[in-house]
């Protein structure tokens, strides 16, 4: 199976369980994997036959500014399951980055991932 890697897509949400996380927000990342075949988009050189990873990005900054969620658990599944639903992919993986989580001892970043495929 070919892949597009679609990282570091950024925007501010106001995702958490604390009251200023949802109030405040923060900045997430985000990192896809698009499992496509390029066999056709290879054969004709155009762009209606793979993955849209421009419109994919778009997508994936709209959930991250969307709606508020506790978990980025969540994020990243919602993430996932809309990509699956909304782009000719087989199958794809999420990774959020939350960066700037509420934890008290020095840490490089948080990230959570997911796999999700067409049954």
């Amino acid at each position: 199976m070919d892949k597009i890697a679609l990282t570091g897509v950024t925007a501010v949400g106001h995702h958490g369980v604390f009251d200023f996380e949802r109030r405040d927000g923060q900045p997430f990342v985000v990192d896809a994997v698009l499992y496509t075949d390029f066999s056709k988009a290879a054969e004709t050189d155009d762009l209606q036959f793979t993955a849209h990873y421009g419109e994919v990005a778009e997508y994936i900054t709209s959930v991250i500014t969307g709606e508020p969620l506790n978990l980025i658990e969540a994020l990243a599944v919602r993430i996932a399951e809309g990509i699956l639903a909304g782009f000719d992919v087989a199958g794809v993986d999420v990774t959020v980055h939350k960066p700037q989580a509420p934890i008290e001892v020095p840490f490089g970043d948080v990230t959570v991932s997911v796999h999700r495929e067409r049954a």
